[in-house]
């Protein structure tokens, strides 16, 4: 069974001539155990794409199912547990709290979130492989773009979220960081069985991926 589903979703923004059509009959699966790519340009519709799959955003008809489950029919309190239990999002705003270290932002996500973490030797290797295992004493502001972008996808990794959802995450990295992100994320899907989607435009991660799509003027096609 799909691990995500999106079936016959459309979204429109505006009203009148105002009106926008960001996604149109979108039909989509995502399953376990694969990293699944959706490339496209920006203003094509990625991130809409990705909020929606996520449970962030309403769309304006079809319906979203996640882990078997129609999110339309939740309650807001219960979407946001299905969202904190299931689904780590790797966002390109890195809502990194500027008044904690690196090693605080994971110490407060124990407190939010204190089940299935993973452990101190688990988060030490992750935080290797993406190079950023000298940086548990600083603060966001004293790091650069790409590695708070990095931080942010390693906070997403911490919970050990059976979904991962993931919006331009190499956007700041260079050609080996941006790999090693890839590999991180293909590993993840096969080694762990997780789902994982990357909405980008980065070309460079298509070897990674077990399925890709493009979008374009909010309509997808898979492509591998």
């Amino acid at each position: 069974m799909p691990t995500i589903e999106l079936k016959n979703v459309n979204k429109t923004f505006g009203t009148g001539i105002g009106k926008v059509q960001a996604l149109t009959n979108i039909n989509f699966e995502a399953r376990t155990g694969e990293l699944t790519l959706i490339l496209g340009p920006s203003g094509s519709g990625k991130s809409t794409f990705l909020t929606i799959a996520g449970g962030l955003r309403q769309p304006s008809s079809g319906d979203v199912i996640i882990d078997g489950q129609n999110i339309s029919a939740m309650k807001p309190r219960q979407l946001d547990r299905l969202r904190l239990n299931k689904i780590g999002f790797v966002l390109q705003s890195y809502n990194l709290l500027p008044y904690l270290t690196v090693a605080e932002q994971f110490r407060l996500v124990d407190h939010v979130h204190p089940q299935n973490n993973l452990n101190n030797q688990e988060l030490e290797q992750l935080l290797k492989e993406l190079d950023i295992d000298h940086l548990k004493e600083q603060y966001p502001d004293q790091l650069s773009g790409g590695q708070n972008q990095r931080i942010a996808i390693a906070r997403a990794l911490y919970t050990n979220p059976p979904i991962v959802l993931a919006d331009e995450p190499t956007a700041a990295l260079d050609s080996e960081r941006g790999a090693a992100v890839g590999r991180e994320f293909q590993k993840l899907a096969h080694r762990r069985e997780k789902t994982i989607i990357v909405v980008t435009h980065d070309l460079r991660l298509r070897k990674y991926a077990d399925r890709i799509f493009e979008i374009n003027d909010g309509k997808i096609e898979q492509t591998k």
